[in-house]
């Protein structure tokens, strides 16, 4: 497996570099069967330093972590902590209720857009284009065929608050989310009754 070790506007030792990377290989390694690569970035957030890792496995699916510390050895153990508890559950329920999936994910390639915050354009004496959002990024984003249990698995290991997938059963796109109750939502426009 390759990791990447990186820090954002911030300078990292040999000494943590050497330490991430052994820490993070043994915990992928250990609940992942043939991962592929993982990204491990340190950054300074105030007084505190955030480790964000990630880790992408051979079935197209990542799990993402963060860990908070004021030293970066701590951040580093919060952080590779949660991976391995995200890493455990999915290949808990892989075995539990899954079949193992042979082939990787597909996904279809789709266009995503960061557009202005409401506020920042009022600041700028409105929307250019009348009305229109003003587009601040554009870059790609993956689609992945999931099932709906693959695809609740994947928000909770990436730790999103919402996931756009295809679904594996009729092709259509779908979306899971975690409601404030804490329970997941599911949207498929497919399963509308006829009127």
């Amino acid at each position: 497996m390759h990791i990447q070790v990186t820090g954002k506007q911030i300078d990292i030792g040999e000494a943590l570099r050497t330490h991430a990377e052994e820490r993070f290989i043994a915990a992928v390694e250990k609940y992942a069967e043939n991962p592929i690569d993982s990204v491990v970035t340190f950054s300074r957030d105030g007084h505190e330093i955030v480790c964000d890792a990630t880790a992408h496995l051979s079935t197209g699916l990542h799990a993402k972590a963060r860990g908070r510390a004021t030293d970066p050895y701590a951040a580093a153990e919060a952080s590779c902590d949660r991976l391995e508890k995200q890493l455990r559950r999915y290949k808990r329920r892989l075995k539990d209720h899954h079949k193992a999936r042979v082939e990787p994910v597909a996904a279809l390639e789709a266009q995503a857009f960061v557009l202005r915050a409401e506020e920042e354009a009022e600041d700028d004496g409105g929307a250019e284009g009348g009305g229109q959002p003003v587009v601040v990024a554009e870059m790609r984003h993956r689609i992945q065929r999931l099932t709906v249990g693959e695809a609740v698995m994947q928000m909770e290991m990436a730790d999103e608050v919402f996931l756009l997938f295809n679904n594996d059963s009729h092709g259509g796109l779908n979306v899971v989310f975690r409601r404030p109750d804490g329970n997941i939502g599911w949207v498929d426009p497919a399963n509308l009754p006829d009127r």
